[in-house]
């Protein structure tokens, strides 16, 4: 008799195990494409030095860490800034750090992947992710900024899309676009 209940808890173990395994597949899907590494301050001054961030400007960063990027634009030159993540601990620092700068009126910060985000209001874009992300990235940047919108890169290119800038530091380099006339770039 005591076996039973004992063959029926071995029967319901798979179903029982299949919520955890579940939560666990769902926080796989929240997978992060880009590691966080810190771009150093001499990088980000010279991105913004290439972007030539005004107060007029609304600078999106896209994967923005913990916000240091649109944080020293803002601090620099009064302009807006927004920041996109979708680790939710790179978006408490960055509320954090915007705090600590003085600036939570002028920038905010939005956990959510970059690809589902309304960028069509950055008069400047910045960027630090991988060559394949920037691709896969690279249509929604010239289909929704406006010709003219800056847009600066640390360390990774856009494919065939050559820039109108390009500085190395150390073992970094910067590279700066300007979104064509009507988002298509000319055939090479």
């Amino acid at each position: 008799m005591h076996k039973r209940p004992f063959l029926c808890l071995l029967a319901l173990a798979p179903a029982l195990a299949l919520p955890a395994f579940h939560l666990h597949a769902q926080d796989a899907e929240v997978r992060k494409d880009v590691p966080f590494v810190p771009t150093p301050e001499d990088v980000v001054a010279a991105m913004l030095k290439h972007a030539k961030v005004t107060s007029k400007d609304v600078i999106y960063d896209l994967g923005s860490g913990d916000g240091r990027i649109v944080i020293s634009a803002v601090k620099q030159s009064g302009a807006k800034g927004v920041g996109v993540d979708i680790d939710p601990q790179r978006i408490k620092e960055a509320n954090e750090n915007a705090k600590a700068a003085g600036v939570t009126d002028r920038v905010k910060f939005i956990q959510q992947s970059f690809f589902d985000t309304d960028i069509s209001d950055a008069t400047v874009v910045t960027l630090y992710l991988l060559p394949d992300i920037n691709m896969k990235l690279r249509p929604k940047l010239l289909k929704e900024l406006k010709p003219g919108t800056r847009i600066v890169s640390h360390n990774y290119h856009m494919g065939d899309w050559k820039p109108q800038a390009q500085e190395t530091i150390g073992h970094h380099t910067v590279y700066f676009w300007v979104v064509p006339e009507g988002g298509k770039l000319a055939a090479r």
